[in-house]
């Protein structure tokens, strides 16, 4: 068994402005584009079940076909991205 624990930066006290929001969700849209990238890469298929050992899953799908479950892991990554950089002191423009 693993010693690791995550330690994350705590970004709970930073709210995302709303100008941000539209950004976070084409981020997200983006990881997810990475992901599948990198899944085809790899040799994975669509399926409409997850199948580990034959390389199949149905997330191999477009980003605004996924149900709103699995847009919800990408939009967490990506605001929780955002904060992080917002957290550091960078300010993010147009």
């Amino acid at each position: 068994m693993s010693s690791y624990t995550p330690k994350p930066v705590d970004t709970h006290d930073i709210e995302l402005p709303e100008e941000l929001l539209d950004l976070a969700e084409v981020l997200a849209h983006n990881v997810h584009e990475i992901w599948a990238q990198r899944r085809i890469d790899e040799g994975w298929e669509w399926g409409p079940e997850r199948d580990d050992i034959n390389k199949k899953t149905p997330c191999l799908i477009p980003y605004n076909r996924l149900p709103e479950h699995e847009k919800d892991y990408d939009r967490h990554t990506a605001m929780q991205t955002l904060k992080l950089i917002l957290s550091l002191g960078y300010t993010i423009k147009r």
